[in-house]
């Protein structure tokens, strides 16, 4: 096989198989990319840092397919039950006033081993025929002749070729590294954690707690680990030596920690593994692209460990590239849409920095006093559902389609916050895409928009009757180029004139406030009333246009899925309509 070329090209090179890796492997892997995905480990970590997924990745997981058995695997967020010298001082349920809405079915994450959730998307990935290639540690990266494609040498000696290179392999990545990206950001030396799991005599603690000692000389919590009997998330402050530098981790350590700070004694804990200790880190890369490489994840940017979004910020980068490279892979978009991954994604790093740094200290305030917790680090913020996109081009540059609200690059924290109450604005271009309940049209199974948008699809959303004619325009144009079209009826509307289109019945009237459609649905039959809303393959609103603004419509799918397949101008020209189907760039 020579130099490894052998293997001829493959389409995306993932190197990491943590969280971040495997969803963005298994969604090119469903779009039909050829996707490898390597990790320098020799075996599956048994990591289980992070805690779980948030209401944000929880509908990303549902997406792929696999939410359920993340649901099934893991627990709801528990209580925390905080102490002081032992005793029980109070009780918190940081989500005791949050619940699901019709536009967000989740409203909290799921606690969740780490490993356990790795092992669902590797099994989800292995459906699609893909397998992690173990002990393989990328040490070179060159560019191809003309900039076509990567090389990436081994560790072992091997060359192979990609289109493109994303490195997901955390915060030492080795990627960054030999693209020389900066960095920048600090270790706090003084802000040290100790974390380990660990397993405890069977019924030592209650189980439905996460318990948090926080002494005026140090901290111990214990969250109990779901799908294991007597295994726990141990964290703590680090013993120190007589000059108060922190100590590393030992099983005998822990024990002194518990024997301190708790009524438990120190044989109570029974074993201890993947001891580590973490330093708070707050680091952002330089930049999130160099040329076909991408970072994503820890690779790309860390952050502080209140309100648990690392992992998190990880799983939507992911989510945020797959569609890109997929569409452009497959030639319906040009390369600039890649451009927009860093656009987009690199200011939600940058917030998310200032948002965890800005928890952890007010987590650090709040223990000083008796009966402060790490509630204190859980804010509507940290589910994920108001990360928006609205100073994107991709949610502004139309000039038939006017944006309300400020779109400029530096207003990231414009973003829309999950508005729970009374009548919402309507959601802008670059934001979430509210789910909403509803009945299929056809079966009348009742079902919701995000099962609609389910898959690796752009969906072209149709309310009140004048949207028929553009949607199917739309479906001829771009039905075989990864477009779907769904026509979302009212519940008095007449359906007899059912499309190729998908349909669902609105039947409780939450589609229609969730994306303001309300006063254009209108009662009549008359073809000027409606509204079209496109949804971007990641679950945000691209456009939402009037249907008489067609031109939008069109201008915008252009955008993501090429031109339709006869000559770039038909849609201009040719009396307004396109020619042809497919969506192909010439």
């Amino acid at each position: 096989m020579g130099m490894g070329m052998g293997m001829g090209m493959t389409d995306v090179l993932v190197v990491g198989a943590g969280p971040t890796g495997l969803v963005l492997a298994c969604d090119l892997a469903r779009r039909g990319a050829a996707v490898r995905i390597v990790d320098r480990s020799p075996a599956p970590p048994r990591t289980s840092r992070a805690k779980g997924p948030n209401a944000r990745s929880l509908e990303i997981l549902d997406d792929l397919g696999v939410a359920e058995e993340v649901l099934a695997a893991g627990s709801a967020p528990l209580p925390m039950l905080k102490y002081r010298d032992r005793l029980p001082v109070a009780e918190t349920d940081p989500w005791a006033d949050s619940s699901p809405s019709p536009d967000a079915p989740y409203d909290r994450g799921r606690l969740i081993a780490q490993w356990r959730l790795e092992e669902i998307l590797r099994d989800r990935l292995a459906g699609y025929g893909v397998r992690v290639e173990l002990g393989r540690e990328a040490t070179g990266l060159g560019e191809g002749p003309g900039g076509r494609h990567v090389d990436v040498t081994f560790a072992e000696g091997r060359t192979e070729r990609a289109r493109y290179v994303v490195g997901c392999d955390g915060a030492h990545s080795s990627v960054r590294k030999l693209l020389g990206i900066g960095f920048e950001g600090a270790t706090a030396e003084d802000q040290v954690m100790v974390c380990g799991d660990v397993d405890l005599a069977d019924g030592a603690l209650d189980r439905t707690r996460w318990h948090q000692w926080f002494d005026e000389d140090g901290a111990v919590m214990l969250c109990p680990i779901p799908g294991t009997r007597t295994g726990w998330w141990f964290q703590a402050g680090p013993e120190r030596d007589g000059r108060g530098r922190p100590l590393a981790p030992t099983t005998d350590g822990f024990r002194r920690l518990l024997a301190r700070h708790t009524a438990l004694p120190g044989r109570a804990l029974t074993r201890a593994e993947l001891l580590s200790t973490y330093r708070v880190n707050v680091r952002m890369a330089d930049r999130f692209r160099a040329g076909r490489v991408f970072l994503a994840g820890d690779a790309a940017h860390v952050h502080a460990v209140a309100g648990g979004l690392g992992m998190n910020t990880g799983i939507q980068d992911a989510f945020n590239l797959g569609w890109k490279l997929g569409l452009v892979l497959a030639g319906h978009a040009g390369p600039e849409l890649l451009d927009t991954y860093e656009e987009e994604r690199l200011p939600v790093a940058a917030r998310t920095l200032d948002l965890t740094s800005e928890r952890l200290r007010a987590t650090l305030e709040a223990i000083r006093r008796p009966g402060g917790g790490l509630d204190a680090a859980i804010t509507p913020d940290t589910t994920g559902l108001g990360v928006g996109y609205r100073w994107s081009s991709l949610a502004r540059g139309l000039a038939e389609a006017p944006q309300a609200g400020d779109g400029s690059p530096d207003a990231p924290d414009s973003e829309g916050r999950v508005a729970r109450d009374g009548d919402r604005p309507a959601p802008q271009s670059g934001d979430r895409a509210p789910d909403a309940p509803c009945v299929d049209a056809v079966t009348g199974a009742r079902t919701r928009l995000h099962r609609v948008f389910a898959g690796p699809r752009t969906t072209v959303l149709g309310f009140g009757p004048g949207s028929a004619a553009v949607l199917l325009e739309v479906a001829a144009a771009y039905g075989d180029a990864g477009v779907r079209t769904c026509r979302v009826y009212a519940a008095h509307e007449d359906r007899a004139t059912f499309g190729p289109e998908a349909a669902v019945v609105d039947d409780e009237g939450h589609a229609a406030a969730a994306y303001g459609t309300k006063a254009s649905a209108g009662t009549g039959t008359g073809t000027g009333t409606g509204t079209v809303v496109i949804v971007r393959p990641d679950h945000h609103l691209g456009l939402s246009a009037p249907a008489a603004d067609a031109r939008s419509v069109r201008a915008y799918l252009r955008r993501l899925h090429g031109g339709p397949r006869s000559a770039e101008g038909a849609a201009e020209g040719s009396a307004d309509r396109f020619s042809g189907i497919g969506g192909r760039h010439r």
